[in-house]
């Protein structure tokens, strides 16, 4: 397999990396990079359903926006099966973790509206039965396009295959509520292509979801962000000098790390509408790090580019190690090159005293994250857990050039609108 300059050539520009050596210096348990901990007695959005990964409405400059004082979030949701008896234990007990870690195959997108930024009440499904082609709905990003009311819902749809799509809809108020109309045709944008990034026939655990759309501040054209793996064959990649960059003695070996394979894909629309796209060089990979850089988005701010993704602990390379949740890098132009925030990339983790508490963390313009309780300990010795499926407190964080710092917790949930739109 080629290295990364020998492998996208001569291309509009060359992708940075996030090394092993900037990986060795991730620190867990440092106070400014690390979550708070959460409560075992969190309180739960529904007993319904499951939710896991937030999307809140915005516009396609990143502000959290709601509409006649509405604020919406998306969410990945799944019903719980409390009486399913395929979640019934051994002692017709309700097997809670079996049924939450099945949810990834029954993903559909709900979404939610509040008049305070919380205390969200369920609206239901944004498609019907049948409109999404394929079986599972996974995460993307709602925007707002228009004082009309017009949404352009961007997603993953999944299994068979994994395709970026996109519906369009429109948000109607009342002083009641919310509801979501008009999203029943899907329109398939593109898939991995095999050269730039990794397809299902190459690895059949490969990546490639989330889109993040967005306008340049500078260039004013129409990107996208996504999660993808560096294309090629499924052990074949070459984890080389620039990928393990400056290790101490020691740290040479590179173990397995091959498999890993993450990068951080963009494209551009050919047109104003979205509807047209070419795949363009990764932002960033992380070959030898780490094997998934999901959700990834910009936060742009003093004139940089603040590149945010999620990862775990468990696709890590051999070698390397860093706690479930947020890492970083930045730039001064959108191709980069980008260095890791705080050294390491690490800009919020999980405590190692509870190490699943939250994930799928989204960074916001005003510097809020939001994210979702996974599992927490109900005891000292950590083997008794309560599954979340909820939504966890809101974290603040501080960007300072190429440093963060965490400097507040808000209630759960709390995703509080940056403008409000008054729709005609």
């Amino acid at each position: 397999m080629k290295s990364n300059t020998e492998k996208f050539g001569k291309t509009p520009h060359q992708p940075s990396l996030w090394t092993r050596a900037d990986a060795l210096k991730v620190h867990a348990d440092d106070p400014t990079t690390t979550q708070p901990l959460v409560s075992a007695n969190f309180p739960v959005l529904s007993n319904e359903v499951f939710i896991w990964d937030t999307m809140p409405l915005r516009d396609m400059d990143g502000n959290i926006t709601s509409v006649d004082g509405w604020s919406v979030i998306f969410t990945l949701t799944a019903d719980r099966h409390p009486n399913d008896p395929q979640y019934i234990d051994e002692n017709g007990n309700y097997d809670i973790t079996r049924d939450w870690n099945d949810r990834h195959g029954r993903a559909k997108m709900y979404y939610w509206f509040s008049r305070t930024g919380k205390d969200w009440k369920l609206g239901g499904r944004v498609m019907a039965e049948g409109v999404s082609p394929t079986v599972r709905e996974w995460a993307g990003t709602p925007i707002l396009l228009n004082e009309q009311g017009e949404v352009d819902l961007y997603y993953t749809a999944v299994t068979p295959g994994a395709t970026i799509v996109k519906v369009r809809g429109r948000v109607v108020t009342t002083e009641h509520g919310v509801s979501m109309v008009g999203f029943e045709k899907v329109k398939p944008l593109f898939e991995a292509d095999g050269k730039m990034y990794q397809t299902e026939a190459q690895n059949p655990f490969w990546g490639f979801r989330d889109p993040w759309p967005f306008r340049d501040p500078n260039d004013g054209k129409l990107y996208m962000l996504f999660e993808g793996n560096v294309a090629g064959e499924r052990s074949s990649h070459k984890v080389g000098k620039a990928e393990i960059g400056n290790v101490p003695p020691g740290y040479e070996d590179v173990g397995n790390s091959r498999f890993q394979t993450a990068c951080v894909g963009i494209a551009v629309a050919r047109d104003e509408d979205g509807d047209d796209w070419e795949m363009l060089p990764p932002l960033l990979t992380a070959v030898g790090v780490n094997d998934q850089t999901e959700r990834p988005h910009f936060v742009f701010q003093d004139g940089k580019y603040y590149l945010f993704t999620i990862s775990h602990t468990f696709t890590y390379a051999d070698g390397v190690t860093g706690p479930d949740g947020v890492y970083g890098f930045v730039a001064d132009s959108l191709f980069g090159p980008y260095v890791p925030l705080n050294g390491s990339g690490l800009v919020l983790g999980n405590p190692s005293s509870q190490p699943f508490q939250t994930y799928s963390h989204c960074v916001m313009p005003n510097g809020l994250v939001t994210s979702f309780i996974d599992s927490v300990p109900t005891d000292e010795s950590g083997t008794q857990t309560r599954i979340g499926g909820t939504e966890a407190p809101t974290v603040e964080i501080k960007i300072k050039g190429q440093q963060t710092f965490v400097v507040a917790e808000y209630d759960y949930g709390y995703i509080p609108p940056m403008l409000d739109v008054t729709l005609k």
